[in-house]
């Protein structure tokens, strides 16, 4: 498999995105908040709009698993690594 390219991002308007992850064509964005039940912001529909990312995961410091708009999802930190592991494995090796 080849390797994911991750990046921080941010504008000077101040939206923001803790981890882009480029894995082949695919765009996938991570946000962490230390809230138990994070909501979806500015900054986010931005990154999401901006980057046109396929998903948006925001960890957060609670339990559960749950929607916040299509194609963002909020999800217990515990689940990070299982994701970042997913993403990366989920795209063919390049040239």
């Amino acid at each position: 498999m080849g390797l994911a390219k991750c990046f921080h991002w941010s504008t000077h308007t101040g939206a923001r995105l803790d981890l882009l992850v480029l894995a082949g064509t695919r765009r996938y964005g991570f946000e962490v908040k230390r809230s138990e039940a994070p909501r979806l912001t500015r900054s986010m529909r931005s990154a999401l709009e901006t980057l046109r990312l396929d998903r948006l995961d925001v960890i957060h410091a609670g339990t559960e698993r749950y929607r916040l708009a299509e194609s963002v999802r909020a999800l217990p930190a515990v689940e990070l690594a299982g994701e970042l592991r997913a993403v990366t494995r989920r795209w063919p090796e390049g040239p």
